[in-house]
C-alpha cells in the first residue's frame, strides 16, 4: 500500500517537536546528525515525502480516532549521512486525512 502525495505533514510537527530539542524523547539529536535543522526543516518534510513515494505502508493498528501505518525507510539528506527511521502515519477516522505522527530511529 502506498500513502498519496497529498499526505498532511504539519510544519509544527517538524519544527516544534522534531527538530527542536525535547527533554524527554528527544530527536533533534538523531535528525541533526544528518544535518536537519529547525533552519532547513523543509528538507526533512521533502525527504518524507520522497519516503512516502518510494516506500511500502504497512498497516499497524486501529484505534478509535483512525488507523496507523508505519513505513520503515532511509533518510539521506543533507550532509549524506543516512538515518535509518521508522515513520508513524494516520488515517482519522472521520475525515479521512491522513497525517504524519511522527519518527523513530530504526535498526
Amino acid at each position: 500500500m502506498q500513502l498519496p502525495e497529498n499526505t498532511i505533514i504539519d510544519k509544527r510537527k517538524l519544527t516544534g517537536y522534531l527538530l527542536k530539542f525535547q527533554e524527554k524523547d528527544d530527536k533533534s539529536k538523531f535528525l541533526g546528525k544528518a544535518g536537519y535543522t529547525l533552519d532547513n526543516w523543509e528538507l526533512l518534510e521533502n525527504d518524507l515525502r520522497l519516503l512516502l513515494k518510494k516506500s511500502e505502508t504497512f498497516f499497524a493498528h486501529a484505534t478509535k480516532f483512525g488507523d496507523y501505518y508505519e513505513i520503515v525507510g532511509e533518510l539521506h539528506r543533507p550532509n549524506q549521512t543516512v538515518l535509518r527511521v521508522k515513520t508513524i502515519w494516520m488515517k482519522e477516522r472521520f475525515s479521512d486525512r491522513i497525517k504524519f505522527i511522527t519518527l523513530f530511529p530504526y535498526k
